[in-house]
């Protein structure tokens, strides 16, 4: 019995010293176990941010369903207790289930957070970027387009904005959009593979050949093993292959 009472004395011990940054950390480095802190911590009244650190520690693990739900039953809670974080918990969920293939529910959690008045300017611009993802991922293209240009005049140094809108630009078949917006990615975030392999396509696409082929070379030297890696290098094989010479008739 006296053992029995120690080891929850124990426990409760360890779940009352349970802070953010310690449940932060702990999902980072040990997110199997983070999940039993944060739920320990949050029986115990660790509240939002007990449901952030379990949403982070699901994230780790790349469990994005679960991950969502914790972010979205704290966004809930902070919506009733009027807490100036629910935004940030809303966008957070959003991109966890974009990360999980649902875009119709990460379109209402970003609907939810530029409802509840963001006041940082950054957070806000993050979330129409976030959003405009969800858009073109139900097909909604112009809507995508209207909240990536909100997104971008309000966090014009984000590379992977311009990187969004290029693509989308690129799709549309706005070439000349999109080769100015991924030159801005490719200032901001000079050895992104993702990046550098949008940019050779555009390129490709403008013929500007040898453009194309720097910026393969550099999307696959920088994340030789990444599929955007090895798709430019793909791309450089395929490019460097002599034409075949045409059949005599």
């Amino acid at each position: 019995m006296i053992s029995f009472l120690l080891a929850l004395a124990a426990q409760a011990a360890g779940a009352s010293s349970t802070t953010p940054e310690s449940c932060a950390a702990a999902a980072k480095a040990t997110p199997e176990q983070a999940i039993e802190t944060a739920n320990a911590w949050r029986l115990r009244g660790g509240a939002l941010d007990a449901r952030q650190c379990l949403g982070l520690a699901y994230v780790q693990l790349g469990r994005w369903v679960p991950a969502a739900t914790a972010f979205q039953q704290a966004a809930g809670e902070a919506e009733t207790s009027k807490s100036p974080r629910r935004a940030e918990f809303w966008v957070q969920s959003g991109n966890a289930w974009l990360a999980a293939k649902d875009p119709a529910k990460a379109r209402r959690a970003f609907d939810a957070a530029l409802a509840a008045g963001i006041a940082s300017p950054e957070l806000q611009g993050e979330a129409y970027l976030d959003r405009a993802r969800a858009l073109v991922a139900l097909g909604d293209a112009a809507g995508g387009r209207a909240d990536l240009d909100k997104g971008l005049a309000l966090v014009p140094g984000d590379p992977f904005g311009w990187y969004l809108s290029a693509a989308l630009a690129q799709r549309e078949g706005n070439l000349a959009r999109a080769k100015t917006d991924i030159e801005k990615a490719v200032a901001g975030a000079p050895d992104d593979a993702d990046i550098l392999l949008l940019a050779g396509n555009v390129a490709g696409l403008s013929g500007e050949l040898d453009e194309a082929r720097g910026f393969f070379t550099r999307a696959a030297r920088a994340a030789p093993d990444a599929p955007s890696g090895k798709a430019a290098a793909a791309a450089l094989a395929a490019n460097s292959q002599p034409e075949a010479p045409s059949q005599a008739k």
